[in-house]
């Protein structure tokens, strides 16, 4: 067992200018893992919409769903910082809502924080938070429940006014209270910016070596998930490819009868199959031959 990872244990790594390591994680079997890495920061992310349950966006995640994989990965990953990711439409209507929304993250799964989207338009938000001692971290650039708006998944940043937005809102944010920021897609002098104006742990989700930290998205770095890969991504392994030769080897012992062997199967004690025989053939009438 680790010690807890918490804000200040981000602080100080920060100050010592050790890069913090943060990764996705939706699952008990996999927070098992990721904590036994000693990865700093585990992201339960919304990003589960389109890695786990198979839709083309993020946007029909609901707080159910974002709560219930929350709790299974803080039982996988007890020592980790977590994050619980607020999907589309639990914090955008009404502060309210948002408090409650994020309260859920904080009482029922354990987590030390809550992740949003937004810049200037979720300053109010951050604020009432953070007044209800829940830790935020913000999330700017490209921002996936955002897409409609974006124009889909595009860099962000990339010239001198849309790059001053982002600076701008980055230090709104950390105003507010937020207690890091994550820049995705955006250019890593932008991104260096930022971070030479922050006094909050800055991660880079594809947005170069400056920050503090770095993120993936767990299935994009395993090989895990093939519909598309973002350029930032590096493959660390390709489960994929190993995952489908061990079905097909399964499949072809299973088809030929090479599976199940002895060594698979539970035997009987000494002498006990044939008493079982002989108490089945006490129990048929006589004259007639067991079935």
């Amino acid at each position: 067992m680790r010690n807890k990872v918490t804000i200040h244990t981000l602080h100080e790594k920060m100050s010592r200018r050790q890069p913090l390591t943060m990764l996705t994680c939706y699952d008990y079997p996999t927070a098992l893992v990721e904590e036994k890495a000693g990865i700093d920061v585990i992201l339960v992310g919304d990003s589960l919409g389109m890695t786990v349950l198979g839709y083309s966006s993020t946007l029909p995640v609901t707080m159910d769903v974002m709560v219930t994989h929350a709790q299974a990965v803080r039982r996988g990953a007890p020592g980790a910082f977590l994050i619980g990711d607020m999907p589309y439409m639990s914090y955008q209507a009404d502060l309210g809502d948002a408090i409650r929304n994020a309260g859920r993250f904080m009482a029922e799964a354990g987590c030390d924080a809550v992740k949003l989207e937004g810049g200037s338009n979720v300053v109010e938000v951050v604020e009432a938070l953070t007044r209800a001692t829940i830790p935020v971290m913000g999330h700017l650039g490209l921002t996936p429940q955002s897409l409609a708006m974006l124009g889909g998944f595009k860099a962000q940043g990339r010239d001198a006014a849309t790059a001053l937005a982002v600076i701008d809102d980055a230090q709104l944010l950390e105003e507010a209270g937020a207690v890091a920021i994550l820049l995705e897609a955006i250019p890593p002098e932008v991104a260096g910016i930022i971070v030479d104006r922050a006094s909050i742990p800055i991660i880079s989700i594809g947005s170069g070596p400056h920050c503090h930290g770095q993120l993936l998205i767990v299935h994009d770095m395993l090989g895990f998930f093939e519909a598309f890969t973002p350029k930032f991504v590096k493959k660390y392994a390709d489960l994929n490819s190993a995952i489908l030769t061990a079905f097909q080897g399964y499949m072809k012992d299973v088809e030929t009868g090479a599976f199940p062997e002895p060594r698979h199967c539970y035997t009987m004690r000494e002498g006990e199959s044939d008493r079982l025989k002989k108490m089945l053939a006490e129990r048929e009438p006589e004259g007639q031959p067991a079935r």
